[in-house]
């Protein structure tokens, strides 16, 4: 095997690997939804994180690159978003299903193409256009039965609030994806990647009067271990592109529906509808159609 060919596949690896661990951090913070608040769990989240990322930059040599960002209001905007997104996805796990919230969240991707373009001014083809609006219809399809009209009760009104937090964290997630953007223009992505953590940490304590509590030695020790797995799943995630393009490594983000629907169900014991598959299925066409459009794109 050659040396190129060998990198391909390792970066392959490594974009699996960290989509495995993003799902077992999801997991492990939707184990404490119903006793541990979301900011809360944020906190223990990227709290835990950041020691990981610190190891990671000594390891790396690049200690003293990740502590000096050259945009520092870039990434606190870019921080803003992605904790609000954060919140609002670790909120949402405690309503949904985790199959309908990874489906949802296929959504980060599509709505980026839209602001990219309203913001950075990025051109939209009229194929990807369609791909997106495609792929909207696939969101339609999972948000339908939480939101069709004449289904009330609480237990249905809490999914919807569900599917609308989720909803939420997509658009905030693709608005921290257009600040990554901008700042891939001044800053390294160790820069990034650590003061993200930081941002969010600062961003979680701002919950603090509302309601935390002093949690479990069980719901403890899986806040901590979601916030060491999501420190490590965003250092392979990193590292993961280092080794081969993203247009190769980027559509294995469509394997965490596969392993939500195996934690949900052995896990959670939780069977998604057909919609829901549906229009996971729709997502996830739609999504690698984009990925494959700026592939072809001049760089």
């Amino acid at each position: 095997m050659t040396q190129p060919q060998s990198l391909i596949l390792r970066g392959i690896a490594l974009k699996l690997a960290s989509v495995l661990l993003f799902v077992a951090m999801q997991a492990l913070i939707k184990q404490t939804a119903a006793r541990v608040p979301p900011g809360e769990a944020m906190a223990f989240r990227s709290a835990f994180a950041i020691p990981v990322i610190l190891l990671w930059l000594v390891w790396q040599r690049e200690f003293r690159l990740g502590l000096r960002p050259a945009a520092p209001f870039g990434h606190l905007w870019r921080g803003v978003m992605g904790g609000v997104s954060m919140g609002l996805g670790f909120a949402g796990l405690g309503y949904l299903p985790l199959p309908e919230v990874t489906a949802i969240g296929y959504a980060a991707p599509l709505l980026t193409v839209i602001f990219a373009a309203m913001f950075l001014d990025e051109k939209v083809p009229l194929a990807r256009g369609l791909a997106v609006l495609a792929g909207f219809g696939g969101v339609l399809l999972v948000l339908t039965p939480r939101l069709s009209v004449g289904v009330d009760g609480p237990e249905a009104l809490a999914h919807a609030l569900g599917a609308m937090l989720v909803l939420g964290s997509a658009v905030f997630a693709a608005l921290a994806q257009v600040f990554v953007r901008k700042l891939l223009g001044s800053d390294r992505t160790p820069v990034i990647v650590f003061w993200f953590s930081v941002t969010s940490l600062a961003l979680s304590l701002v919950t603090l009067p509302f309601g935390w509590v002093v949690p479990g030695p069980g719901d403890a020790l899986a806040l901590v271990l979601a916030g060491v797995v999501g420190g490590a799943a965003q250092i392979l995630l990193t590292t993961s592109y280092r080794h081969a393009d993203a247009s190769v490594v980027a559509p294995f983000d469509y394997a965490s529906m596969l392993v939500a629907l195996l934690v949900g169900f052995f896990v959670f014991q939780e069977a998604p509808g057909p919609m829901v598959l549906a229009g996971a299925a729709v997502i996830s066409a739609a999504g690698l159609a984009v990925i494959w459009q700026e592939h072809r794109r001049p760089k």
